[in-house]
């Protein structure tokens, strides 16, 4: 354990800045250790932080990213210079497009070195520029406490997202008697009196209103006070790519989630509403529909939009509002619960068009209703998961076509319960619930992973068994990158190259590390392999054949050809 009173003596600069993480109330450090920062891990050797030894950099920095989102405080990640600082940068891209509060510390080379193309020296600020909040490196010990609580407020401040702080070794070394920084606080503003006026007298007066919610900062109690003041005051909720778990879908007023192959009948619905409530995203190129949702500057005549969102410099930055309400989703979720409803001349017509669309929803989201190509099943499976799995279940997954079964069929009930990036990043799912579960451990973690999507963070699976962290990872196996095979059978038909992929036996695989692994061809097979992965307690993978015709729960590899070619002709 730290000393009670560290600043009243001398630290090492890795010790020190191990003190700060404890003082901004950090409980857990992803890393891949490396001899450029050996001090900060000597400071974590006698912390009351747990560190979670991953494989790859890329993982460690995507499980920082899932505690994130999962807890809206930083996800602490730690790597050493060059090749981990770059393998990190996946991870750090991922936090970046979604909004997610990490801080990347990479070891650095001796500040005396600097540019002599050193031992894999990088210039750490133009490398992350980009990708980042703020990118910076500490120069001297004494800075440790500031730069920390600057990181910490930049971090969580606004549009959430990552910063990056390069470490030079030696100063690591150096030691100081500096004082402890205070703990951060995360600074919000709430939607004024004369904005909330605004707000009431736009619904009062919709015939065909919607409220699409996205982005972070949001919280278990924001989700239910914005569904008391969706219900009370009769709005329909659609929610943004990967953030079904900011609305119960069982709730009556949901209907759809706006993302990749969604809901014409919602989309339709959406371009023809007369107010829209955007909370919290950013309504950016999947949820947007290639930015056609809307035009730009925007809205349509006739079409009133209320954009609700924590930076003021994403306000207005591409679609024009009518009413720009500067505020967190959880600020502005507690400020709406005092508008009152208003008497409307059109509350019977709303109440029908929901109706609609809440019936629209429940077909389009129907699992049962899908039928595939091939002996396994997937809208059986995701029916069988959907009453068998706990509610407060962490779903998780990468990108690739297999997505859609999480995203159309699993009913997302609670927030904290998915964990999926918007930046479509491949090699998510894996990491991310070796996080989920390393932070919940008396919670059930289950993720969704392509055969492609899999073998890129894969690894990780080895730290699940380290940790003794009882995965279920549903692996999906059609022998190929399925998305980008989509996609040439649509653009190039007949004409598939680059996406076939020669597969191991992925039950083996897991056995191989200690863990439980099944192959499973039927439907009928699935549900008793994976009671048995839970009951073996281990980290799991069930190797789920697909068939490669089962592209998607919309077509067949087949009927994309076939159209593409008739298009042709």
């Amino acid at each position: 354990m730290t000393v009670s009173n560290p600043s009243e003596q001398s630290r090492l600069g890795g010790h020190l800045l191990v003190d700060q993480l404890a003082v901004h109330g950090v409980d857990h450090v992803f890393c891949v250790p490396g001899e450029s920062y050996l001090a900060v891990l000597d400071g974590l050797y006698d912390a009351d932080i747990q560190v979670t030894v991953c494989r790859q950099e890329g993982g460690a920095a995507m499980m920082a990213d899932a505690y994130g989102k999962l807890h809206g405080r930083p996800g602490i990640c730690m790597v050493t210079r060059g090749p981990g600082a770059s393998n990190a940068m996946a991870g750090v891209h991922i936090a970046w497009q979604d909004s997610t509060p990490m801080i990347l510390f990479v070891g650095q080379i001796e500040r005396g070195m600097r540019e002599r193309d050193a031992f894999q020296e990088m210039d750490y600020r133009a490398v992350f520029g980009t990708q980042a909040k703020w990118v910076t490196e500490i120069d001297q010990v004494d800075r440790i406490p500031e730069i920390i609580s600057r990181a910490f407020h930049v971090a969580t401040s606004g549009r959430p997202g990552p910063v990056v702080i390069a470490l030079p070794e030696d100063m690591l070394v150096e030691t100081s008697n500096v004082a402890d920084a205070r703990p951060y606080q995360v600074i919000d503003n709430a939607p004024s009196a004369q904005q909330l006026d605004n707000l009431a007298q736009q619904l009062a007066k919709a015939q065909r209103p919607v409220a699409i919610l996205g982005g972070s900062r949001w919280s278990a109690d924001a989700v239910a006070a914005f569904a008391h003041f969706a219900e009370a005051h009769r709005l329909p909720v659609a929610v943004q790519f990967r953030r079904q778990m900011l609305f119960p879908v069982t709730h009556p007023y949901f209907i759809g989630d706006v993302g990749l192959g969604c809901n014409p009948n919602l989309i339709n619905y959406i371009k023809e509403a007369d107010l829209v409530l955007m909370v919290g995203g950013r309504m950016s190129e999947v949820p947007s529909q290639s930015y056609t949702l809307f035009p730009i500057p925007g809205p349509r005549e006739g079409q009133a939009l209320v954009h609700v969102h924590p930076d003021p410099a994403e306000l207005n930055r591409v679609y024009r509002a009518d009413l720009a309400i500067n505020a967190s989703p959880s600020a502005f979720a507690s400020a709406v619960t005092h508008v009152a409803p208003s008497a409307t001349v059109h509350a019977a017509k709303r109440g029908d068009q929901l109706q609609t669309l809440r019936a629209n929803y429940q077909a389009w989201s129907d699992p049962t209703r899908i039928q595939v190509p091939g002996t396994l099943q997937m809208g059986d499976i995701m029916a069988w998961l959907a009453t068998s799995l706990p509610s407060d279940t962490i779903m998780c997954n990468g990108a690739g076509n297999f997505a859609t079964w999480i995203h159309r069929f699993h009913p997302f009930t609670q927030y904290g319960t998915q964990l999926a990036p918007t930046s479509g990043s491949m090699g998510y799912g894996v990491p991310a619930a070796v996080a989920a579960k390393r932070i919940h451990p008396d919670r059930t973690v289950v993720c969704f992973a392509g055969d492609g999507c899999f073998m890129m963070h894969g690894q990780e699976f080895a730290t699940a068994v380290q940790y003794q962290l009882p995965i279920i990872v549903v692996l999906l196996d059609n022998g190929m990158y399925g998305t980008i095979r989509m996609h040439q059978e649509t653009h190039y038909p007949g004409r598939p190259s680059g996406t076939a992929l020669q597969n191991p036996d992925f039950a083996a695989y897991a056995q191989a590390f200690g863990g439980h692994g099944e192959r499973v061809t039927t439907t009928d097979e699935f549900a008793p392999a994976f009671e048995r992965a839970v009951q073996s307690g281990k980290p799991a993978i069930l190797h789920c054949v697909l068939d490669p015709e089962a592209i998607s729960p919309a077509s067949t590899l087949s009927a994309l050809r076939e159209r593409a070619l008739a298009a042709k002709s």
